[in-house]
């Protein structure tokens, strides 16, 4: 596919670097030139010098035969323009712009439509973390938290413990520990790093990171069998009010004690008038004695949410050092992420992940429904839907040990209608299954897209 990505930013790159790994014909426009110097160094892509929404730059960009635009630069209203020029003068299938400001997502419903902006999606990746962050909450305890089937089936993460009623035992014992009517799907197992694809001999260890698949509702009976149950969370502490922050904040105070902690006074003025039940704090959040006078061991989940990495960093540590029971910190550099997770900081959230598997759902092959980028782009997770019959398709009417999957493939759960079916050896494959797959190396994600296609006799 030819993909043209304007904004050669953290977004842009990553973007860049998952598509030309599946050999998609990338073009990257921007007007930094050491950026796309960069991305040429490392990525065999071509890039354009020039403003990303002017005529000209998308024309030498090749706009004019892509089939898809993906305006990812720091200006909404680049991105938003480039996508009616492209519409009006390319007759570009397929645009999708990023768009942050809450001022043009309140009007969504009139201002992205086909008539309007041209708009085809729109990604917003204060949204994407905030969900995130809200699942993990939702859970504590989890490493990761991602939705498939509009929120019927959850792919959970977490860390088995020392003394768990699992660790030592092989994963076929699973079911004997669940409640009656509760089942679940180990879909893969990283030991001190490296993934193990699980088999009903595998035996769980401690400090294993284990992915499970389950419905909705029986992620919390799972989760005690894997670690500690930790208890609800009451009392959050927010560091940065800026977007992000503001959206947690109204998303969570109805439910918990929130404060916010924000340096800028007149930001901290304007929270206070628009959040009415948050106590909002003007100050610095890596000040310790702020911490200590507003009970931070108190705190059952801390998160640093400003914009900058440092100061997101620093502030989880002090606040860990402090006595809160779970820190999270927003970390755009990927490169910090695996230098703080799992030491002083318990989760770092990366926006560029959770805005690049947004995206990657719209890029991907065959039908797939929601893509997931996990383990830093190394696995993925997808949600693919299965078409046509026994006779022109490799999954439909099958079982699953006679459907040959990609090597370090497997398939965790499958969604039909409103039931949720946890796969096992004799699951059958019917048409218009959502199939949930894990992916641990995501090189084998074409192969995982292949099996989906229906073959031509497919009407």
């Amino acid at each position: 596919m030819k993909i043209v990505i304007l904004g050669a930013g953290q977004v842009g790159s990553t973007l860049a670097e998952n598509l030309a790994r599946e050999a998609h014909d990338i073009t990257v426009i921007d007007s930094n030139s050491h950026a796309l110097a960069a991305l040429q160094e490392r990525l065999d892509i071509r890039t354009v010098l020039g403003h990303a929404s002017h005529p000209e730059t998308l024309r030498r960009a090749g706009v004019n035969d892509a089939e898809m635009i993906i305006a990812v630069t720091d200006s909404d209203e680049t991105n938003m323009l480039a996508c009616r020029i492209s519409q009006t003068l390319f007759h570009t299938p397929t645009k999708i712009a990023r768009v942050r400001a809450a001022e043009y997502l309140n009007e969504e419903d009139r201002l992205f439509l086909p008539d309007a902006l041209s708009v085809d999606m729109r990604i917003s990746p204060e949204q994407l973390v905030t969900d995130a962050i809200l699942r993990l909450i939702e859970y504590p305890g989890a490493l990761q938290v991602v939705d498939f089937a509009d929120g019927k089936v959850q792919l959970v993460g977490v860390r088995a413990y020392y003394g768990g009623p699992l660790v030592g035992h092989e994963l076929r014992e699973l079911p004997n520990h669940l409640p009656t009517g509760v089942d679940a799907r180990v879909a893969a197992i990283y030991r001190r790093g490296r993934p193990i694809i699980p088999e009903g001999s595998t035996i769980l260890e401690a400090d294993d990171e284990v992915f499970f698949v389950a419905a909705r509702g029986h992620i919390p009976k799972i989760m005690a069998e894997l670690r500690r149950v930790d208890r609800p969370v009451k009392r959050v502490m927010l560091a940065g009010g800026g977007n992000i922050g503001m959206r947690l904040a109204r998303a969570l105070e109805k439910k918990c004690q929130v404060k916010i902690i924000e340096r800028s006074t007149d930001r901290a003025r304007l929270l206070s008038q628009q959040l009415n039940h948050v106590i909002v704090l003007a100050g610095d959040a890596a000040n310790e004695a702020l911490l200590e006078e507003e009970n931070i061991e108190d705190t059952d989940v801390f998160c640093a949410v400003t914009n900058d990495d440092e100061a997101n960093i620093l502030s989880a540590m002090l606040a860990k050092r402090l006595g809160a029971r779970r820190v999270l910190s927003l970390i755009n550099r990927l490169a910090y992420v695996d230098l703080v997770e799992g030491g002083a900081i318990d989760i770092a959230v990366s926006p560029q992940q959770a805005t690049v598997s947004a995206l990657l759902t719209h890029v991907r092959g065959g039908d797939v429904a929601k893509v997931h980028s996990l383990r830093r782009g190394a696995a993925e997770a997808i949600e693919a839907v299965a078409h046509g019959d026994r006779h022109n398709s490799k999954v439909v009417g099958r079982r699953l040990d006679e459907i040959k999957l990609p090597p370090g493939t497997t398939i965790g759960a499958l969604v039909r209608g409103d039931d949720v079916i946890i796969a096992h050896h004799d699951t059958r494959v019917e048409a218009e299954d959502h199939v949930i797959l894990f992916i641990v190396d995501k090189r084998r994600t074409k192969d995982v897209e292949k099996l989906f296609q229906v073959g031509l006799t497919f009407l």
